[in-house]
């Protein structure tokens, strides 16, 4: 995403455009692995070394509240953020936390008919995500060697 891109999707949401908050969503598009907010930091340090860790959270609420990111939590309650806002789920690696996108349409439509065959009582679905929690074949190779 290019800089006017950053600006039209804060200026879209009716967001001030700040040199933090193009930062922060620059970022966010750079990183492009669920970064964490101190991640986002991180990379931004070189460039906004002033910028307190707090104001990147405060930033990354506003853009959760206006839909331009999701947040992620993995199984340890660690909070990541997601760019992309197109319906998929979420594959996450318990040996290293790495979390990847895992886009199934074939899923989506299976979960979509079971919950409306299937209703939960006094609840209204309105959207869902999966977490498929596994380690990558590397990570379970060397786990069963070590046995």
């Amino acid at each position: 995403m290019d800089y006017n891109e950053l600006i039209k999707a804060l200026s879209d949401k009716g967001l001030k455009v700040t040199p933090q908050r193009v930062a922060v969503l620059e970022a966010l598009y750079e990183i492009k692995n669920h970064p964490s907010a101190e991640e986002i930091r991180q990379k931004l340090h070189s460039r906004y070394p002033s910028i307190a860790i707090g104001t990147i959270y405060n930033i990354l609420d506003t853009f959760c509240e206006q839909g331009i990111i999701k947040k992620v939590k993995t199984d340890s309650d660690f909070v990541r953020y997601d760019v992309d806002m197109e319906r998929h789920h979420h594959i996450y690696c318990e040996n290293c936390n790495h979390i990847e996108n895992y886009h199934d349409p074939e899923l989506d439509e299976l979960l979509k008919n079971y919950f409306e065959k299937k209703r939960i009582p006094n609840f209204h679905i309105h959207d869902f995500n999966l977490q498929i929690i596994g380690r990558y074949v590397e990570h379970q190779n060397k786990l069963n060697q070590n046995k």
